[in-house]
């Protein structure tokens, strides 16, 4: 059996037993770091450049105030929400949610066993990767791969010697004999070629499967980790030859990736790797294999940058230099929680002890969505600091606010407010829709919504000492609580009480009944996915739908200097504009049917931001604001919830009497 605590470039395994430890470290050349055997290779002295405090993103758009508020309460978000969090590996065969709430499950894979074609580079068999998307998805997860061409013994079911037979005699092959692996030469063009043909082939089959979660780029270098210490760049200060490939050799590769790979999320080692050619990749993020160690005499992190006692080698470190420490804005921060402290990781939680660092700093600081974790399954599942360490990492989305009618019929709009409390943001994009529920609980009618999570940014970051923004730590804003909105249509839902719910889907659930569902960090969360918002009250008559008055229509009253002027985009070929400033529109022989709320739909031109009061009869005014549209021949609506009284003897009247408001195309009645 294969142990997924190996041994690796990164360390020394905490499977191995004290003795071997200790005689592989009497083994390493003079210099090196004991734990970190590639760290030499790392360590340069650029000057640190780092991006500095990211630009806060601008402000979305502001709720609608005509729609009612509803405050929705907080709760915890679940543990196994979907792409974050921790994987444990993959095992045929077992069971994939054992252990602590997981929702990832990491895989390796040998490229030889899909490129197993002596004779041909350009014939790929997908077998052991189907098998395993194939079990992972059945079991509700999404997967985490990397396909490697050398790995220090196997891993009980995948190749030590993993480069494809078809590179036979035409590839030269040289001996890592530390790690007793073989190394292609990487710099081969037909290696080059045939790798970068695997690439496209990869992503031409697999970009967009909802079994994949996150691909690292794998293929170069031990455990396809981008490095082959002690077989590496440092030449200058060791005997060892250089395996690794020229910079741009690496960077064609990752480019290779990146156009290969539209849609499942991209990472590769290191932010120097292939001279930083994903640096300015905006999809591929990076993934730290020695998650929150200390090593050395005396101790340094490995992933903490230096101005926080990292060593010069550490992972944020080398972002810092590379100027991408806000590289996870875009891109997700993978990797592994080092093996040889994954049982006691989160003891100390939030801070770290003895190998372990600061693990609340690494999290904050890196971005971390997600980590390879296999001793998660010895954490006991009610372990509060687990929890908090898990619920902070990648997204943690609770909605604030719902606004809505409370008693509907027809078009009405629907909006929520949406909060990121952890460090990172969803990064796909997944379908949110709404929908009713009956009083069993029933969903009776549903409706996509063109929402995007990704834009849902954390409410704060926290800050590296090297912005010199203040103490560690320091916590700036950044993100804010984002609206969005749309109109549902209730013409087809039946007279009655409802309960208006909201989901994101996780398109997993296409192909498993068992897929983890999205859910929000609120009181109201099912576990079917779909979030409680509310009561919602569908009225009478909504199935005569709604019923349309043209602002320009004959029987209408224009005021001041209103005027009916030609539109070519708007219904009946007119519209009524130059409202406002004392100018007044009333639309006259309203129904309002048997009389009750009605919502009211403004459709109207404006190139500029504008607002308007609105009224029925002799009614209190409401101001309804408008945004802007592309022209003023192009409409767009707001809508207003006004009480009509039975019959047609309705009005309704548009007003400004201290600026501007819309043109107005129609209104109508719902």
């Amino acid at each position: 059996m294969r142990t997924s605590l190996r041994r690796r470039g990164r360390g020394l395994s905490a499977a191995l037993c004290a003795a071997a430890a200790a005689l592989a470290l009497v083994a390493l050349p003079s210099g090196a770091q004991a734990a970190d055997p590639d760290a030499r290779a790392r360590v340069k002295a650029p000057a640190p450049v780092a991006a500095g405090v990211p630009a806060r993103p601008a402000p979305g758009p502001s709720p609608d105030p005509a729609l009612p508020v509803h405050a929705l309460a907080a709760g915890d978000s679940p543990l196994d929400n979907p792409l974050k969090g921790f994987a444990r590996f993959y095992q045929p065969g077992g069971d994939q949610n054992a252990g602590y709430p997981h929702s990832l499950t990491w895989a390796y894979f040998g490229l030889s066993e899909v490129m197993n074609n002596a004779s041909d580079c350009r014939s790929y068999n997908w077998s052991v990767l189907d098998s395993a998307l194939q079990e992972i998805g059945e079991e509700g997860h999404q997967a985490a791969i990397r396909f490697y061409t050398e790995y220090p013994g196997g891993t009980g079911t995948h190749p030590a010697n993993a480069i494809p037979p078809c590179f036979a005699g035409k590839v030269a092959n040289r001996d890592n004999a530390y790690w007793g692996t073989t190394s292609p030469d990487y710099d081969d063009p037909d290696l080059l070629g045939g790798l970068k043909d695997f690439i496209a082939a990869f992503g031409a089959r697999y970009d967009g499967d909802p079994r994949l979660g996150y691909i690292h780029l794998g293929l170069v270098g031990l455990w396809g980790e981008w490095h082959t210490w002690p077989y590496d760049t440092d030449t200058s200060g060791d005997s060892y030859p250089d395996y690794m490939p020229t910079d741009a050799h690496g960077a064609e590769l990752i480019n290779a990736y990146n156009n290969a790979f539209k849609k499942t999320r991209l990472e590769v080692r290191y932010p120097e790797s292939a001279g930083g050619a994903a640096d300015g990749l905006p999809a591929i993020g990076y993934h730290d294999d020695s998650f929150c160690y200390r090593e050395g005499s005396p101790a340094a992190g490995v992933t903490l940058p230096t101005s926080m006692g990292g060593a010069p080698w550490a992972q944020l470190q080398k972002a810092v230099e590379q100027g991408v420490e806000n590289k996870w804005i875009t891109a997700s921060m993978g990797g592994e929680v080092r093996p040889e402290i994954q049982s006691t990781a989160f003891a100390d939680w939030p801070g770290g002890s003895g190998s372990v660092d600061n693990m609340k700093a690494c999290i904050e600081l890196e971005h971390t969505t997600w980590k390879i974790n296999e001793r998660s399954g010895e954490y006991a599942a009610g372990d509060p600091k687990v929890a908090a360490a898990v619920r902070l990492m990648g997204y943690d989305l609770s909605v604030r606010n719902a606004y809505f009618h409370s008693t509907a019929q027809g078009s009405t709009k629907v909006g929520v407010q949406i909060s990121n409390n952890g460090v990172a943001p969803f990064y796909y994009p997944w379908q949110a829709s709404l929908g009713l529920k009956d009083s069993a609980g029933n969903l009776v009618k549903s409706w996509n919504t063109s929402w995007d999570l990704r834009k849902v940014m954390p409410l704060k970051i926290r800050a590296f000492p090297d912005w010199n923004a203040g103490s560690d730590p320091t916590y700036l804003d950044y993100g804010r609580p984002q609206y969005f909105d749309t109109d549902v249509d209730l013409s087809s839902v039946a007279t009655g009480d409802y309960q208006l719910v909201m989901k994101v889907k996780n398109p997993l659930e296409d192909v498993s009944s068992a897929a983890k569902k999205l859910r929000f960090a609120n009181a109201g969360q099912h576990a079917d996915g779909w979030l409680d918002l509310g009561g919602m009250t569908v009225g009478a008559g909504q199935g005569s739908g709604p019923k349309s008055y043209e602002a320009e229509a004959a029987g209408n009253t224009l005021t001041g200097g209103a005027v009916s002027a030609a539109c070519a985009g708007c219904s009946g070929g007119a519209k009524v504009g130059y409202l406002g400033n004392g100018a007044t529109l009333t639309v006259n022989g309203i129904d309002g049917g048997s009389g009750g709320t009605r919502t009211v739909t403004l459709h109207y031109a404006t190139a500029v931001a504008r607002s308007a009061t609105v009224r029925a009869n002799s009614g209190t005014a409401q101001t309804v604001r408008f945004g802007p549209t592309a022209d003023w021949s192009t409409t767009s609506t707001a809508t207003v919830q006004l009480t009509l009284q039975a019959g047609t003897g309705n009005s309704v009247t548009l007003a400004n009497p201290s600026g501007w408001a819309p043109d107005i195309d129609r209104i109508t009645i719902s």
